[in-house]
């Protein structure tokens, strides 16, 4: 059996026998109805982040204490429970979602990818339950089977996520900063954006940077009075690039809210505000890769570097710990890294066009897989 070019993808199509960009568009479109539909939370996520933190707009120790709950519990649950309720509707959402505080309880950074990955599970698994209990409940017992099989499902994936996400989240933020690590002690800066790019879209911006690239960088300025570790992470302009693609060339609700994100990425230096939009066409991290290569080698050659690790990484922050004669070098790190990834990320979304998410119930109104965006 074969596909047409440009035709439909069925549910149930063997993937090696549909051509690539299809496949592509196929596995994106699936992430995308997890991420997507939700960027409205994760707007609000980033502006409560960006106006009080400490080293926010406006300070306010009150309010900032609900940025850790809604990245670490609020934004997880909500893809989970989108996860689900693609598969089975709502009751796969609410399955999907059950599941994903396992994965949250398992892992003390933002479980985003653990969420994508149980919350359809459990859609999934409840369908499959549901289909193969259809007509065999006694008459009065369905809400008593729906609720014990929902519930004992739910219990099963949440052991699961406690247990196994925990340690492989851990093993890949360990990977993630050794391979920084050694590229750092060989001089081969410009290709830690390998490491860099990933380990940011999954969350691990923090373990990279504090972990290993401000002690790094601190030693370095102590020898030199700047060090360029210190802008290998919190380069704001391949986010920017990112988000100025999907304005450009995006569709949808992707497109819709990219210039808000680039308000908080670029000016409020939030930068896992971009993240969900790399998720939702995980080929966009090739655009990254380039903006972030690029943007180091420039800054390798031409000696650039900061004094400090700029926080949060706007571009208000990395002028202010930008050294005296440096000005142009760390300008032109940022408007390079911006520059490529916009090149390239508009290049990628047209020639494999990321699916249009405008509506939150696309694919979900009534539980069928084949419908989906991207599988149906």
């Amino acid at each position: 059996m074969s596909v047409p070019a440009g035709g439909p993808l069925r549910a149930g199509s063997y993937l090696g026998e549909v051509p690539m960009q299809q496949t592509v568009q196929r596995i994106g479109g699936f992430l995308a109805g997890m991420i997507i539909p939700n960027l409205g939370a994760f707007i609000a996520w980033g502006l409560i982040t960006a106006l009080f933190i400490p080293t926010g707009w406006t300070p306010n120790e009150t309010l900032s204490a609900l940025v850790g709950p809604m990245i670490l519990s609020l934004l997880p649950l909500l893809i989970g429970f989108s996860g689900g309720r693609m598969l089975h509707g709502v009751r796969g959402g609410v399955v999907g979602a059950g599941a994903t505080m396992g994965v949250i309880v398992g892992a003390d950074v933002p479980m985003f990818i653990g969420a994508m990955i149980i919350g359809p599970i459990g859609g999934y698994l409840v369908k499959k339950f549901d289909e193969a209990t259809e007509e065999k409940v006694p008459p009065g017992f369905e809400l008593l089977v729906n609720n014990f099989s929902a519930g004992i499902i739910i219990v099963v994936l949440a052991i699961a996520g406690v247990l196994g996400i925990g340690p492989v989240v851990s093993a890949i933020s360990d990977a993630m900063g050794a391979g920084v690590d050694v590229l750092a002690e060989n001089r081969l800066l410009p290709l830690a954006a390998f490491f860099i790019e990933p380990a940011k879209v999954l969350f691990l911006n923090n373990a990279i940077n504090i972990g290993v690239l401000a002690p790094l960088g601190a030693e370095q300025a102590l020898e030199t009075g700047r060090s360029v570790l210190f802008m290998l992470e919190t380069n704001p302009g391949p986010g920017l690039g990112l988000l100025a693609a999907y304005f450009v060339a995006g569709k949808g609700l992707a497109k819709a809210t990219a210039p808000g994100a680039i308000i908080i990425h670029f000016l409020g230096g939030i930068h896992e505000i971009y993240f969900p939009y790399v998720l939702a066409h995980p080929i966009m991290i090739v655009a990254m890769w380039a903006g972030g290569l690029s943007a180091n080698f420039w800054s390798v050659v031409t000696g650039a570097g900061l004094v400090a690790t700029p926080s949060p990484g706007s571009i208000f922050a990395y002028l202010a710990v930008t050294p005296s004669g440096q000005f142009f070098n760390v300008i032109m790190h940022v408007v390079i890294g911006a520059a490529v990834s916009f090149v390239v990320g508009t290049l990628i979304l047209r020639a494999f066009p990321a699916r249009d998410m405008g509506s939150e119930d696309e694919g979900a109104s009534d539980g069928n897989v084949a419908n989906v965006p991207g599988l149906g």
